[in-house]
């Protein structure tokens, strides 16, 4: 009788663990959540709580001892699929941090720096405005509920195993990260655009008259023209965030389903 209640303990032990490797995963690197602004412990008691919540709404898993190998195998196969997930996550806000580099380097602000609290680097002060924008965007789309959807769904598409993500859904991944770039370009075009027309604009006008002084003259155009254009496509870039958002979403369930 001892023995069968020291089995029975472990079976439910390893019932909440795996669920809480998984979730700790994805909290501990998606947006906002896995930031520096977020201590541990509030991090660990979201993972604690959702784990709860989800615990009995979830399929049943491999019966394994939770002291084992094959139970410590399964608990870094479901912390490699939250992180992994997490990571998709944040290379959606990344597109428009680059974004804003991309523009600040046209416009002159790239000397405007400052430290970002989330991950402790300097960094664009345009970057940091878009990051806290899309950050908004996408509290009010209630992203973080999706997620959390998201990875209950996960429970039932991708099982928990000794089975994770395979080589074809770390492609997908890397591909994902190949299009951040190309997001990030078609985001800062219209202002990219608009600087090298006011560029060729003051190439015209030096060879016009060459007595005027370009460099006194163009830099603070070229930056009062380029915060000009950041406010006209600022609606467009939260719209552009909404349907990368949706995208993620539709990504997100296919890498799921590659098990």
């Amino acid at each position: 009788m001892p023995e069968l209640d020291a089995i029975e303990v472990s079976h439910w032990i390893s019932r909440y663990l795996y669920p809480f490797a998984r979730i700790s995963g994805l909290l501990m690197v998606m947006p906002l959540i896995g930031t520096r602004m977020v201590s541990q412990r509030i991090r660990l008691l979201l993972a604690v709580a959702i784990t709860l919540v989800l615990v009995p709404v979830l399929p049943p898993f491999p019966h394994a001892d939770a002291v084992s190998v094959a139970s410590l195998v399964i608990v870094l196969q479901q912390l490699l699929i939250g992180i992994a997930l997490g990571f998709v996550i944040e290379l959606v806000t990344q597109v428009f941090v680059i974004a804003g580099q991309l523009i600040a380097m046209q416009t002159g602000l790239g000397i405007a720096t400052t430290v970002d609290p989330s991950q402790g680097a300097s960094v664009v002060v345009i970057s940091q405005w878009l990051l806290f924008m899309v950050s908004l965007v996408f509290l009010s789309l209630n992203g973080h509920l999706v997620m959390i959807e998201i990875l209950a769904d996960s429970f039932r598409t991708l099982p928990v195993g000794f089975e994770g993500l395979g080589p074809e859904a770390f492609g997908l991944i890397v591909r994902w990260s190949g299009w951040m770039f190309a997001a990030a370009l078609v985001i800062s075009l219209p202002a990219l655009t608009a600087l090298l027309i006011v560029n060729l604009a003051f190439g015209v006008m030096t060879r016009a008259a060459p007595q005027l002084n370009i460099f006194a003259l163009g830099f603070p155009v070229t930056m009062i023209v380029g915060l000009f254009i950041l406010w006209l496509t600022l609606s467009d870039m939260a719209q552009s965030f909404q349907g990368y958002m949706d995208i993620l979403f539709e990504f997100i369930k296919k890498l799921t389903v590659l098990n």
